[in-house]
């Protein structure tokens, strides 16, 4: 027990030795209340600035969009293994000397050249990373061009908003064309936009726009049997891809990365050849002449001839 006195001594004499400072006249105590009124102000402000919306850049005019995003975009001059000359688009959103484009344009690429509205012509030294699920590539140009780079959307965009694409719709470089993403779609397990901008051969790889200005996307494919009906890739898809990569050369791509396009990607690729271009609108023409006079016999009784491989099938039927 004496052990336990002199413990609690102890005790005491700790609990008591420091010295506390004489309450003074002029020394103020905090409210406790008003203490955690200031608290709960606190809290309050902090909440509405939070669920304040952050302003966003306003929307521009359709000329000003395109003064403001042309230096960024540029056609792509494109000839294939096999000889063959076609053109796609792409843009600068990057880097000052990345492009992106889809990656059907440049698949089979032996030589590419950038073209840029002012006249600038840049070589395509190689592709730094594709993916040829989500139809992307990332282009390295022979140098760096600043002053030239779009900004990038990194939003998915709502479906009904208002969307613009700058290409070389059937060789028509640097066209602009405006629409709506009707939807988003599900197209193979990628996210795609569904757009009503009317885009044509010579579109893949063009950029899309927000009424801001920002890439939100690529242009991919379009479907033909349908109006306004085309596809893009949205900007949140580039993430997959390596930006940092070192470039592969066509050379190494041709001997690494096999080439195996779908139809619906290969029609959408503006050939340049004057004798292919000339085939191509002689068949086209003929198809239309064929489809008029195929409506024109709707309740007749026709026979069609048809050719394949040195044999003649004959086919009669009535047109309903």
């Amino acid at each position: 027990m004496a052990h336990l006195k002199r413990k609690d001594k102890a005790v005491v004499k700790l609990r008591t030795n420091v010295k506390r400072a004489a309450p003074t006249a002029n020394r103020l105590r905090p409210d406790r209340r008003f203490a955690k009124f200031l608290r709960l102000l606190g809290l309050v402000a902090g909440l509405a600035c939070a669920l304040t919306p952050v302003r966003l850049p306003a929307a521009l005019t359709p000329e000003k969009l395109y003064q403001k995003v042309l230096p960024s975009v540029m056609t792509l001059e494109v000839e294939s293994r096999s000889g063959e000359k076609f053109i796609g688009s792409a843009v600068l959103a990057l880097a000052d000397d990345v492009a992106v484009t889809a990656w059907h344009v440049v698949a089979d690429a032996r030589s590419v050249w950038a073209v840029f509205a002012d006249g600038q012509r840049v070589k395509v030294l190689g592709c730094v990373d594709q993916d040829g699920l989500r139809d992307l590539a990332f282009l390295k140009l022979e140098k760096r061009l600043p002053h030239r780079q779009a900004v990038l959307g990194r939003q998915l965009q709502s479906v009904a908003a208002h969307a613009y694409v700058i290409g070389a719709p059937k060789g028509y470089d640097f066209s602009i064309s405006d629409g709506l993403i009707s939807q988003i779609r599900n197209v193979g397990g990628i996210l795609q936009y569904q757009l009503s901008c009317p885009i044509s051969p010579g579109n893949s790889g063009s950029p899309i726009f927000n009424q801001r200005g920002e890439v939100i996307g690529i242009a991919s494919w379009t479907k033909v049997d349908a109006q306004n009906m085309s596809f893009a890739i949205p900007s949140q898809e580039f993430i997959g891809l390596k930006l940092t990569e070192p470039p592969k050369t066509w050379q190494e791509l041709a001997a690494s990365v096999p080439v195996a396009l779908p139809p619906r990607l290969i029609k959408t690729r503006q050939n340049t050849d004057p004798e292919l271009k000339d085939k191509e609108t002689a068949d086209a023409e003929c198809y239309l002449a064929f489809q008029k006079w195929f409506n024109d016999s709707i309740g007749k009784s026709v026979t069609i001839a048809v050719q394949e491989a040195g044999r003649t099938n004959t086919f009669t039927f009535t047109v309903r």
